[in-house]
């Protein structure tokens, strides 16, 4: 009997210790645990606190963004070129034939209109039609100094340019030029056009001829020549190649031409090479054409290409 409530004893004092040590145990968990997660919580705050710019006063600094590019078209000096200035005078007010151009090609410029037909960048192809289809530039005149084979009437300025190139030709030693289609209305662009089906069938028509209304020509600004030498002038099929074609292929931008389709873009305009055929677009868009290496209007104002009437 004594021995039971011995055992009885020893197990009761084993239970308290047992309980005894579980609170001492359970005391010192925790008061460690509670400095950790308040410096876990510190550490929290002083990293938000960083992440955070605070301005004089405490209040977070907001964000702030690139401010929008200004349009060009609201500039001063442009809106006042659009209203009364020459067509020169809108480029330069952009900063010059470069700028211009990069305004238009990034759609940065809804104040310059391509297919406006008055203008010297209008852009005519097999995409853009003229408009209206009949446009007939005014005022024209007929070049002075240089010998004319055939039409010969061209925007007043595209003339007096001409006049200029033709005889920088012969200055250079490169021989002489001659005009062989200048200004070409709706109607005879139609008779043109009809030629040229009947002798080739339409599909190489296309390639050499354009439809009634989408012909440069109709604008005034475009304007063929031949080569001359003492015994007269020759074909456009015989133009590439001679001095007087390489030439203005170098030099032709001096002048604010360019040489519309070249060799190797047909895909990109449409038409068969023609180093025949100049386009006027004045001196500040021909110097950007040239610098920058371009070859046809399509790339040079960022347009899809026009290989087809779409």
């Amino acid at each position: 009997m004594l021995r039971a409530r011995r055992r009885r004893r020893a197990l009761v004092i084993l239970v308290l210790t047992s309980a005894l040590i579980a609170t001492i145990v359970i005391f010192v968990l925790r008061a460690l645990s509670g400095p950790v997660a308040s410096e876990s919580s510190d550490d929290r705050s002083a990293t938000s606190a960083s992440a955070t710019p605070q301005a004089a006063g405490g209040s977070p600094t907001p964000a702030t963004t690139e401010p929008a590019a200004p349009d060009p078209c609201d500039r001063p000096e442009v809106v006042a070129a659009l209203e009364g200035g020459s067509d020169a005078e809108i480029v330069a007010a952009f900063g010059g034939g470069e700028p211009f151009r990069a305004a238009v090609a990034t759609d940065a410029a809804p104040c310059i209109d391509l297919h406006d037909a008055s203008r010297l960048w209008v852009v005519v192809n097999k995409r853009n039609a003229l408009d209206p289809l009949e446009y007939w530039p005014t005022p024209q005149a007929r070049p002075q100094d240089t010998r004319i084979v055939a039409g010969g009437w061209l925007d007043e300025p595209v003339a007096s340019a001409l006049d200029e190139l033709s005889a920088a030709v012969s200055d250079a030693g490169a021989g002489t030029i001659a005009v062989s289609s200048g200004f070409r209305p709706y109607d005879n662009q139609v008779d043109t056009y009809a030629r040229h089906v009947a002798n080739r069938g339409q599909e190489g028509a296309d390639l050499r001829s354009a439809r009634p209304g989408h012909s440069e020509h109709q604008t005034g600004l475009a304007v063929d020549v031949v080569a001359c030498d003492s015994g007269g002038c020759g074909d456009h099929d015989g133009f590439g190649g001679t001095p007087q074609s390489d030439w203005i292929a170098e030099n032709a931008w001096r002048y604010g031409f360019i040489v519309r389709y070249e060799d190797g873009h047909t895909d990109t305009t449409g038409y068969s090479p023609e180093p025949w055929h100049l386009r006027f677009v004045g001196h500040e868009l021909a110097a950007a054409y040239a610098e920058g290496g371009y070859a046809t209007l399509e790339e040079f104002f960022g347009l899809p290409a026009a290989s087809d009437y779409g």
